[in-house]
């Protein structure tokens, strides 16, 4: 379902951008006018909601899941019709998928990835499981307002790769099955390994929104786990964008 909806919402916005052309006046002498210094998207900080598309019911996530991605880009506006533009650039991505009553065995032995169910025995009430990618996006934008994007209408389609930094699980107040902290509620863990998770990806992603706000979504085409690891995890987001300058 999610995957539907996402690429519904592209094949809307494919469809705006391409009418979108119907309602520019055909004659604009944009040689006249300074596009060199406008704010356009330059910087791009996005916050949401991650999701997991695949998962199987050994795998139990819960709570707001979230990612937090930072980017800088260029943007090189068409110079036939600078209401379009291009841009491209690098930055982090960083996503939380939050489990409950969950161990994730990432320095596990086996071949797939264990997903423990630890609902009878001690656990974390608190656990999550944090990637880290280095990432280089790239944006066929349309913006309603070419001469000062920041105040008008914007929408943007685009594809992103990303390059595996670091992956590591982190717990939070270790309890027993009945709930009552076995070291205090202040005890923490953290395991690192990334030998179950492809160490490249590659995500469609969408945005709309006006002026410095915009609402984004992606869908990660690869699959998160490496092939014979685990299900076939298909990662998700949405969220909002603060861009500027």
């Amino acid at each position: 379902m999610i995957k539907k909806t996402f690429l519904a919402a592209l094949f809307f916005s494919l469809f705006y951008f391409t009418h979108a052309q119907d309602t520019i006046p055909a004659k604009n002498n944009w040689n006249k006018i300074d596009l060199s210094n406008r704010a356009n998207d330059h910087f791009m900080l996005q916050y949401g909601y991650d999701g997991w598309g695949g998962t199987n019911d050994s795998i139990n996530t819960d709570g707001f899941s979230r990612h937090f991605n930072f980017y800088l880009l260029f943007d090189k506006p068409f110079k036939a019709n600078p209401h379009y533009s291009v841009a491209f650039g690098a930055g982090l991505g960083s996503s939380h998928i939050f489990f409950s009553n969950t161990y994730i065995d990432l320095k596990s032995v086996t071949s797939t990835l264990p997903f423990k169910n630890v609902s009878q025995t001690n656990h974390f009430n608190k656990y999550k499981l944090t990637t880290i990618f280095l990432e280089v996006p790239v944006e066929l934008r349309f913006a309603g307002n070419p001469v000062q994007p920041d105040k008008g209408f914007k929408i943007a389609l685009g594809i992103k790769g990303g390059l595996l930094l670091n992956a590591y699980t982190k717990g939070k107040n270790l309890v027993d099955s009945v709930g009552t902290p076995v070291y205090g509620d202040k005890y923490k863990s953290k395991e690192y390994e990334k030998n179950f998770i492809n160490t490249t990806r590659l995500a469609a992603t969408a945005r709309i929104g006006y002026g410095n706000i915009s609402l984004d979504g992606s869908y990660q085409l690869t699959e998160f786990l490496k092939t014979g690891a685990g299900p076939k995890i298909n990662p998700w987001s949405i969220g909002l964008t603060l861009s500027g300058l």
